[in-house]
């Protein structure tokens, strides 16, 4: 059975046509399923900002379309004293809130220290410079 040249054309065509749409879809399948985290400098910390209002600070390790997931987590700590000291008793900026870096892994479930973010938790995240004071706290930490 021989085939006419309009035939073998058509079949070439055909046969690029299905090569190309596959490429295609790949290159949509890739680009989706690609994590948009290609903005994280991996040497940096980054603090990520959750629609509940907390703020965690640590590295992003590695994200999907469903989750990231936080590495070396640290978190804003705010200690308030019950009763006023006597320095600030006449005081009427009665500010007896002391703020500190924790590490994630001291609280009573002991957990991990890796946390999966949900995306749709997620406000935004930002790379930290390592001047800057939450990083500095990070490092004092981990020195001791």
């Amino acid at each position: 059975m021989q085939h006419s040249n309009k035939q073998k054309k058509f079949i070439m065509i055909a046969i690029i046509v299905v090569i190309v749409a596959a490429l295609l879809l790949g290159a949509v399948m890739w680009k989706k399923n690609k994590s948009d985290i290609g903005q994280v400098k991996k040497d940096q910390y980054q603090a990520v900002f959750l629609t509940n209002g907390q703020v965690y600070f640590g590295k992003i390790a590695s994200s999907n379309k469903e989750s990231v997931k936080l590495t070396d987590i640290y978190y804003l700590q705010v200690q308030q004293s019950v009763q006023p000291s006597d320095e600030n008793k006449d005081n009427n900026n009665n500010n007896n809130s002391q703020i500190s870096m924790a590490k994630l892994g001291d609280e009573l479930h002991g957990p991990e220290d890796a946390m999966y973010i949900q995306r749709d938790q997620i406000l935004f995240w930002e790379n930290l410079k390592d001047q800057g004071k939450v990083v500095q706290a990070i490092k004092n930490n981990n020195k001791k």
